[in-house]
């Protein structure tokens, strides 16, 4: 049976500026990526000394899912295995994968190669929050809204996830963007419908 589906939250990441539900929480636009990643994390007082070791793709979406979630989402009412996270972009972890490649030449950095797959910011957020559920990362030339929608519906409908982050990270170079989205079947103050038209409303303003 199809269930009544919101996006209880929105957070945007991009030019530097860190957007949820419309609102900036913090802009730096004087930083490369980096110095923003680290200012931005800094700035939101998080505690979580792995961070610095993540690359930039697996902090970008850190940073997005941390402030999407918080003050947003009450994780005690449901079983890790009932929360998802499925996410996609267009380079895959091209960004980190060029980096690694320029350590081969003189001595290959391990910790560099542990993020050759996109996906990993999955795992990053997913350790951090004790998310079990069902996760994917697609990679798309453009985000495709009619998949992830019906991908997404699919879950929720037939009880494989209660809840679900969905939506778009992307680094390449100093280029960057993150548009996430928590999935809820429970209407919150502000909530608005899952829909395709919603969704591409965000994207397309990232």
């Amino acid at each position: 049976m199809a269930l009544e589906t919101y996006i209880n939250a929105v957070c945007r990441i991009s030019d530097h500026t860190i957007i949820k539900n419309g609102e900036t929480v913090f802009s730096n636009p004087n930083d490369d990526l980096s110095a923003f990643l680290i200012s931005s994390y800094k700035h939101l007082n998080i505690n979580y000394p792995k961070f610095y070791k993540m690359d930039n793709l697996s902090k970008l979406g850190f940073l997005a899912s941390e402030v999407l979630l918080q003050h947003s989402f009450k994780a005690e009412e449901y079983l890790p295995q009932d929360i998802g996270i499925v996410l996609a972009n267009a380079n895959a972890s091209l960004d980190t994968d060029i980096k690694y490649f320029e350590t081969v030449k003189d001595i290959p950095g391990p910790s560099l190669f542990v993020y050759t797959l996109p996906n990993i910011v999955i795992g990053e957020i997913s350790i951090r929050n004790n998310f079990k559920g069902e996760n994917a990362f697609f990679v798309f030339e453009r985000f495709d809204t009619n998949f992830i929608e019906t991908y997404i519906r699919n879950l929720l409908d037939s009880d494989v996830l209660n809840a679900c982050i969905c939506g778009w990270v992307e680094v390449l170079e100093n280029e960057h963007k993150a548009v996430l989205f928590l999935i809820e079947t429970n209407m919150t103050n502000g909530s608005i419908f899952f829909t395709k038209e919603n969704i591409n409303k965000y994207i397309a303003n990232g």
